[in-house]
């Protein structure tokens, strides 16, 4: 670790594309949504400061200028009863956008926790929440509100809380959608691997991620909202004129001098015009800006057990207790509509500071097997046999908060989608903090300060820059240091690295094995690669372990496992190494693919691709066997290889 490679982006940290333009910004960029925009907010602070800028209080009559046209001393003229037209429709104003408020308050309270509980914590809190709202929106909503406003004649209050709940089930369903959405996105599971609980995840992660879809439905909610009022009040079914003017009762009155004066329903009906043209332009016009931002954005089968004489149980291979002992993980994910095996009988233990290599082709289970250890598996993803001990704690069984408990502080993964596994709306820091101050007590500066060691520690020669950018501003490389310095910030025992380098150039990921290298030595953790590079294995592995369609197919340690490999899928991967082919010759492969999920065969799985197999591989399940010392492989063809070699 002497030399630091510079954190401003060079060859290997080109490309990292210009940061996206904030939504405001987006917005003011925009002349429609611009002038809407002015419009709102000029009207807003007008009412708001009503006392200050009308001429007149809204009661004062002038019965010397009855239904008087515009002029010096009354801007928009007067009523039937002298009252001044400019004062009233700002008195009226703040009645109304507060009658809004009203609305758009139980809109939002009721709507957005509510849709993202739905989405985010799915099956039966979500059967419920999706039920209600089907029963809601089945309701006549005007039946109901005419019913509220003739049981609670001129209370605006009970009218507007009824509104605004009647309109909830479509602002649920949206977010719900949107949350179902944002769940599976890498940088949701980072949150969680961090050790946030859920509410935290969704309140630091979802509801930010959120904020345009929600954003607009407020706004076309408000137009809606306005209207609704404004038709209440002019039919006389909210507080009446003596109470206070409002902008429907308003119209409502010039409605009936039209006959001898129809100038007063030029600025009584304008300016509810107005306002909601400009609440559905700017509804418009932030649809399209989130729209431009988000873009960079059959049941289980039977398990065959082996024979209790011939099974070999993980605790058996190597000294000591394991720090992680997986023991007979059956792992089942829901697929064409049923719930199907992807990891099968799965066995093998880590001890403390060992790095174990978990190798196969895409579609053998190594991932999911991260997942279900983590406890992060898709909705719907159940591990239905076996335990994941971590430190004497079985991960399987325990609950969410000892979960939260147990990520991020003792076991930190690092995904291969570095960028996607950041949350594209915080910077390096804030994220950074929130991983830090999670499982500690550090207060906002010192947990700074940890964050800028931390990012020295992971070889950024100038970490005040990173700390300030998003993670669309870094280049692949750089996000994949900033990602391990985020797993490695509580100095966990246990790091799951889930393909590292595949995303990189070669120079890149050299950088980043040293690096693993570096930060195992020095904090002492143990280490689960995941990869289908043998090179990587090489480089960094003690051990490892081989998979095949959900199965452990061999374990042996690393330099063994290269020069004598003990099943034929693990030697059929060896040839296939482009690193192990000479210059000229052919890349070798092995025919066929990985059998989906649900097609496996009864027998060895690999047996339709293997060229030793025999009609005994298809009887039964091929249990485990010891070939050696410290050396597993699920064959029993085992001796032709020795043979063979």
């Amino acid at each position: 670790m002497t030399t630091q490679p510079t954190a401003v982006p060079g060859p290997a940290d080109a490309g990292a594309p210009a940061a996206r333009h904030g939504l405001l910004r987006t917005l003011v960029s925009r002349p429609v949504a611009a002038v809407a925009l002015s419009y709102l907010v000029l009207l807003l602070v007008v009412i708001a400061a009503a006392p200050l800028v009308a001429r007149y209080d809204a009661g004062t009559q002038d019965l010397a200028h009855v239904l008087a046209g515009p002029g010096g001393g009354h801007w928009l003229g007067t009523d039937q009863l002298g009252r001044d037209v400019t004062s009233r429709l700002l008195y009226g104003g703040r009645t109304t956008v507060v009658d809004v408020l009203t609305a758009l308050v139980v809109f939002v309270v009721i709507g957005v926790p509510f849709g993202i509980l739905a989405g985010y914590l799915g099956g039966r809190t979500d059967l419920i929440i999706t039920r209600v709202t089907d029963l809601v929106f089945a309701i006549p909503g005007i039946v109901v509100l005419l019913m509220v406003v003739a049981i609670f004649p001129g209370n605006d209050t009970a009218a507007m809380v009824t509104l605004g709940l009647l309109h909830t089930p479509g602002l649920i369903r949206i977010v719900r959608a949107a949350t179902i959405a944002c769940r599976n996105e890498l940088f949701v599971k980072g949150a969680r691997l961090a050790g946030l609980s859920t509410p935290s995840v969704m309140r630091r992660h979802i509801l930010p991620s959120l904020s345009g879809p929600i954003i607009v439905q407020i706004s076309l909610f408000s137009a809606s909202t306005l209207v609704v009022e404004s038709g209440l009040s002019f039919l006389g079914l909210m507080r009446p004129d003596a109470a206070g003017p409002t902008w429907g009762n308003l119209v409502a009155q010039a409605a009936a001098v039209t006959s001898r004066d129809g100038w007063l329903l030029v600025p009584t009906g304008g300016i509810i015009a107005l306002t909601v043209i400009a609440l559905s332009l700017l509804g418009d016009s932030l649809r399209d800006a989130t729209v431009e931002r988000s873009v960079p954005a059959v049941s289980l089968r039977r398990i065959r057990r082996p024979d209790a004489a011939t099974a070999v149980e993980p605790e058996a291979v190597g000294a000591g207790a394991p720090l992680l002992q997986v023991r007979g993980l059956t792992v089942g994910l829901h697929r064409g509509g049923a719930l199907r095996t992807v990891v099968d009988d799965l066995s093998f233990s880590v001890q403390a500071g060992e790095a174990v290599g978990l190798v196969g082709e895409s579609g053998c289970g190594k991932s999911t097997t991260a997942k279900a250890i983590l406890g992060l598996l898709p909705a719907g993803g159940r591990v239905t046999q076996g335990s994941v001990y971590f430190d004497g704690t079985d991960l399987v069984r325990a609950s969410e908060r000892t979960l939260s408990r147990f990520r991020g502080k003792r076991i930190a993964l690092v995904s291969q989608d570095a960028v996607n596994s950041l949350d594209p709306l915080f910077t390096v820091r804030s994220q950074m903090r929130e991983v830090i101050r999670q499982h500690s007590d550090l207060g906002r500066r010192q947990a700074d300060e940890r964050a800028a060691e931390l990012l020295r520690l992971v070889r950024f020669s100038d970490p005040a820059v990173i700390l300030e950018r998003r993670p669309y501003e870094l280049s692949g490389g750089m996000a994949q240091r900033v990602c391990i310095a985020m797993a490695v910030a509580n100095e966990p025992q246990l790091l799951i690295a889930d393909e590292p380098t595949s995303a990189l150039d070669v120079t890149v990921q050299a950088k980043v094995l040293a690096l693993l290298r570096d930060l195992q030595a020095q904090l002492g953790m143990a280490l689960v690669v995941i990869t289908h590079d043998w090179g990587v294995v090489a480089d960094i592995c003690d051990r490892t372990v081989v998979m095949y369609a959900g199965q452990l197919v061999e374990s042996a340690p690393a330099s063994e496992i290269y020069h004598a490999p003990r099943h034929p899928y693990s030697a059929a991967l060896l040839a296939s190494d482009p690193h192990r082919t000479a210059y000229g010759e052919d890349l070798p492969s092995i025919e066929g693919v990985v059998p989906e999920p649900g097609a496996w065969p009864v027998g060895c799985h690999f047996a339709s691709r293997c060229l030793r197999a025999t009609p005994e591989c298809a009887v039964a399940t091929i249990p485990v066997v010891e070939v050696g010392a410290g050396r597993l492989s699920r064959c029993i063809h085992t001796d032709e290889l020795v043979v063979a070699e």
